[in-house]
């Protein structure tokens, strides 16, 4: 029998830094276009040489091994430029919205210590470039030398406070760290997607990273717009396209020959993630544009668990986000007991009883309860057959004369209303009720008060229903979906607190 030390070594697993993938891709078919915005096409090989003089222009200001680069720049070829950059001298990206005020701008940039802020002017205490900067000709374009970052995104989370805090992969930004994403939501080598939403958010970033790496045709969007979208498929062949439900309510609301005219031969996944969709969205969705085409995830930015479900499974299970493909999630009551099946409760997560930390914060601490459980604030239960369905944030639950209210689900009925072009529900304080429902909405044309609660009233019971309506001419949620809630809510009992002391 031979002896053990003569068996072959097992080899290590493959390790391929993001900037050496991309010049083998840039080798590989160095005309094939990797990016478009509104402005340009950038072909692989123009990738790879301006990507390198950008790193040169970066690492003479400071950018360096375990370095953060913030990036604030609008939608398009240049940030995911900056980001590459970044990767190919072994720092962190940081996607950051150019639109934050500077109050919140200041407080993340103080958590994170950038290198570098790049497109935002005026950061305090930060060496910077402006939005358009362009390496002088001293900077060479010529391959670096190969760096891996320790992390290779550090996106920003308000959460439900509005409190920033960072949250760091745990993953180096290395190829086989990404790649396996790409297969999960088939986002194939070599495709087209169309990247819908704002950089800045997660969930555009992370798909965004693997299109890159998967050598895709990633088509930018410059800010979200339904019609606009259904052209980009159609003009350039889009084969993959990344929505939120705020995307696909939008896309509802089209006027029907205008989506029946749209030319989506080319199209084979719309993946949809970043909220709860409601269910007659999902079945609009699924009857304009097929089941084989629908693809839902939820995940939380940490990542801890992830599950999957397709355009049939929203149909045999409605209101599912799917079953965890990743990781492990348990439904548990306030007290920390795990629920049976069926019972609302708080989402608690982890990678696996000896799984590998997926994240650290920068600026707060996990909300933990040991042997690797953590609860991000979301509310859902697990059926029977294991299909997870999502109820609501923690936060943003209010009660109503003793019953609970998920503003999603007011959320959803609004919306289901064709002159609803957004809406956001809030528990305002009430002496008797302890909490009633106001809802905010967004609407195009007349749509009184009561025709809007005529059209709750069949879809909702009644301490569900709102006891005040206002209007907003703007929209409500973001381009990912997302919206202020709890500031909306802070700044309504303010005014009603000042109206109050002014009439008294």
């Amino acid at each position: 029998m031979p002896d053990a030390q003569d068996s072959p070594a097992v080899p290590p697993p493959p390790r391929t830094p993001f900037g050496v993938r991309l010049a083998e891709l840039a080798a590989e078919a160095p005309d094939r276009p990797a990016l478009t915005d509104h402005e340009r096409t950038v072909t692989r090989a123009e990738l790879e040489s301006r990507t390198n003089r950008l790193a040169r222009a970066y690492a003479a200001l400071g950018v360096g091994e375990g370095s953060y680069v913030t990036i604030g720049l609008p939608n398009g070829v240049e940030f995911l430029e900056a980001a590459v950059a970044a990767w190919k001298l072994g720092a962190t990206p940081q996607p950051l919205s150019y639109r934050l005020p500077p109050r919140e701008l200041n407080a993340v940039l103080d958590l994170v210590k950038p290198a570098l802020v790049v497109g935002i002017p005026g950061a305090e205490g930060a060496t910077t470039v402006p939005r358009g900067f362009v390496p002088g000709p001293e900077h060479s374009d010529a391959p670096l030398p190969a760096a891996i970052a320790p992390s290779f995104k550090a996106p920003t989370s308000g959460g439900s406070s509005g409190t920033p805090k960072v949250i760091l992969s745990a993953d180096e930004a290395i190829a086989e760290n990404v790649l396996p994403l790409g297969a999960l939501v088939r986002l194939e080598p070599g495709s087209v997607q169309l990247t819908t939403g704002p950089l800045s958010h997660n969930g555009p970033f992370l798909v965004s990273t693997v299109g890159l790496l998967n050598g895709t045709h990633n088509i930018l969007m410059p800010r979200f717009d339904a019609a606009t979208a259904l052209d980009l498929v159609a003009r350039h062949g889009v084969e993959w396209m990344y929505t939120v439900p705020t995307m696909l309510h939008r896309f509802a609301k089209l006027p029907a020959e205008e989506r029946d005219a749209a030319d989506l031969g080319s199209l084979r996944t719309v993946l949809t993630l970043a909220a709860l969709c409601p269910q007659w969205l999902k079945e609009f969705c699924v009857g304009w544009l097929g089941a084989d085409r629908m693809l839902e995830v939820y995940a939380a930015t940490e990542a801890h668990a992830i599950t999957l479900i397709d355009g049939h499974g929203w149909m045999a299970k409605p209101g599912s986000v799917g079953q965890v493909v990743a990781g492990e999630i348990e439904v548990r009551d306030p007290e920390g007991r795990k629920l049976p099946a069926g019972e609302i409760g708080e989402l608690w997560m982890r990678r696996g009883p000896d799984g590998a930390t997926t994240y650290r914060y920068i600026g707060a601490r996990p909300r933990a309860a040991g042997d690797g459980w953590e609860s991000v604030g979301d509310l859902g239960s697990i059926d029977a057959d294991g299909f997870l369905h999502l109820a609501d944030r923690s936060d943003d639950m209010f009660v109503v004369g003793g019953a609970n209210v998920y503003p999603a689900e007011v959320e959803g009925a609004l919306d289901e209303h064709p002159a609803v072009l957004s809406s956001c529900v809030l528990g305002l304080p009430d002496e008797e009720y302890g909490s009633v429902v106001h809802a905010i909405v967004q609407t195009d044309g007349d749509l009184t008060d009561e025709e809007l609660l005529d059209h709750l009233r069949e879809r909702l019971v009644a301490y569900k229903l709102p006891r005040s309506i206002e209007r907003s001419s703007e929209p409500l949620r973001d381009d990912a979906g997302k919206v202020r809630r709890s500031r909306l809510r802070a700044d309504r009992i303010a005014a009603r607190a000042a109206s109050e002391a002014g009439t008294g």
